[in-house]
């Protein structure tokens, strides 16, 4: 059976939505940079070769409708390559490099495109925003309950004790105040670790690792965007401690301990060692495992951990044989206790700072983690690295991959 290799990474920076440096793209044209840039690293694959590509986009509808996946690879001049478009939410291009694995262990083709992208500040733009009309009634009883826990607010309550449907609705931050009072995480447990994202990101820029990790985008007007928008020069504890909660009035979520929204795009080429051999190529890493889980969506925050278990057991591997590992940080208040049920070492733990600094566009991130912690590995001389995040919905996923180059 084939092994699926990445041979090749591309991510724009990441801007930020509605005035940030990438508010003028639309989804598709930014995402086919990405997939030039990456193929024009494999000068020896043949784009006739391409089985398919499999595009995540979050919020599919809009600019990002009509199956985006296969507008991209006509727009990328790659008519014969056919194109899907998949949608996991924030795991979407996670999803997509899965769907390029399982492919490939099947024997069903040798090479894929996976492609995220997601541009927040185009959403409303052309034919829809994807948001109106969409939700079933079923869940209106949901939306507006109450009872979200038990005495004391320390133990979680399933939904459906109360005779109700979990909320499939709910914000990300209304679940991330969840998962706070659930777990026990502090206001300041959260501070904590989003100046720490913004520090080791700032870190990071100085020692030059993101531009190692960040391919340029060329705008609509010619002008060339190479950095991430971003990350935050001395951003200190005492300033985001000042900053007042956003989902609920005495809740602990702030603007400076979760993600904001963005723009962005990224492209991987998986193929399988057979053809990478083929060509002549030394692939960068090798798909180990992924895993992917469901949880109730009100604590949504928590996917990580049953996801990177599943993944760390199809790898016969335990999380003390993993050298690096990248929580998405939508939110400190739930990267802290997965991360904590997990058994993750802080040192070993989005080293280069993550998306509290850099950035989660929904459809882009799952790529743009593999591209990070490829590098990251490559950076640091280590062997294996997880990869995993909370999804919309009540889900989460992972993946571990080995580093070859």
């Amino acid at each position: 059976m084939s092994e699926a290799v990445i041979v090749a990474t591309a991510r724009s920076p990441i801007g930020r939505a509605g005035k940030g440096s990438l508010k003028d793209m639309r989804p598709d044209d930014l995402a086919v940079q990405m997939v030039r840039a990456a193929l024009d690293k494999v000068p020896a694959l043949d784009p006739a070769d391409i089985d398919d590509l499999v595009l995540g986009c979050g919020q599919p509808a809009g600019e990002s409708g009509f199956n985006m996946g296969r507008i991209v690879a006509v727009l990328a001049g790659l008519d014969g390559v056919p194109g899907t478009t998949v949608n996991r939410y924030c795991a979407s291009s996670l999803q997509s490099t899965r769907m390029a694995l399982h492919a490939i262990k099947a024997g069903e083709g040798d090479v894929f495109l996976s492609v995220g992208v997601e541009t927040v500040s185009r959403y409303g733009k052309g034919n829809a925003d994807g948001l109106p009309d969409t939700q079933n009634t079923l869940f209106d009883e949901a939306q507006t309950r109450t009872e979200k826990f038990t005495a004391g607010g320390q133990t979680w309550a399933d939904p459906r004790t109360f005779g109700a449907l979990p909320d499939a609705y709910i914000t990300m931050g209304q679940t991330a105040e969840n998962v706070a009072q659930l777990k026990g995480v502090t206001r300041a447990d959260q501070d904590a670790f989003g100046v720490r994202s913004q520090n080791r990101a700032e870190q990071a820029i100085t020692d030059g690792f993101w531009a190692r990790d960040i391919t340029s985008v060329t705008l609509p007007d010619g002008t060339v965007v190479s950095k991430d928008d971003g990350p935050r020069a001395g951003v200190t504890l005492e300033a985001v401690s000042a900053l007042k909660p956003v989902f609920r009035s005495d809740g602990t979520v702030t603007a400076g301990n979760c993600c904001p929204l963005n723009d962005g795009a990224a492209a991987l080429v998986v193929m399988s060692d057979v053809k990478a051999r083929q060509l002549g190529l030394t692939p960068l890493a090798r798909i180990v495992s992924t895993g992917v889980s469901g949880l109730s969506p009100e604590i949504m925050g928590l996917g990580p951990v049953e996801a990177s278990r599943q993944a760390l057991q199809r790898a016969g591997l335990g999380i003390g044989d993993i050298d690096l590992v990248e929580i998405n940080e939508a939110f400190a208040a739930q990267v802290i206790p997965s991360a904590r049920e997990l058994g993750i070492d802080e040192d070993r733990l989005n080293v280069n700072g993550g998306a509290i600094a850099v950035g989660h566009p929904f459809g882009m991130t799952g790529a743009r983690i593999t591209s990070t912690l490829i590098n990251s590995l490559q950076w640091h001389d280590k062997q294996f690295g997880l990869e995993t995040m909370c999804v919309g919905g009540g889900q989460g996923m992972a993946m571990v991959l080995e580093r070859l180059s």
